[in-house]
């Protein structure tokens, strides 16, 4: 199976997708990416990143139903795919392997 890699970018758009599950769409995923990381993003950067997560086969979507605080629009919902669900858990995995292989002491301490 070819393994696919994500950028840092598309990595934090697909753990905030599973983060809000059902309610995934574009600016609720900017607001919360917003709120999480300190981070300001622009929609169009994240709706770029949806649409190569979806491309990738990481995400999945559909249209939810018309608001009347969207003047009657709907909204492109998104959920994680099994690729996606195990894409992030083989990074976390890989992260949590690297941290564990660094040896007591040997990063500068910080003060918080």
């Amino acid at each position: 199976m070819r393994r696919s890699y994500l950028g840092e970018f598309e990595e934090l758009v697909l753990l905030t997708v599973a983060v809000l599950g059902e309610g995934a769409y574009g600016v609720a995923i900017t607001d919360e990416l917003d709120r999480q990381t300190g981070r300001s993003v622009s929609i169009s950067a994240v709706h770029a990143a949806l649409h190569r997560l979806e491309e990738k086969g990481m995400l999945s979507s559909r249209m939810g139903e018309s608001t009347a605080e969207r003047g009657g629009r709907r909204k492109r919902l998104f959920t994680v795919t099994a690729l996606g669900s195990r894409t992030l858990h083989d990074i976390r995995s890989m992260r949590d392997q690297l941290w564990h292989s660094i040896a007591p002491n040997s990063l500068p301490a910080i003060s918080l």
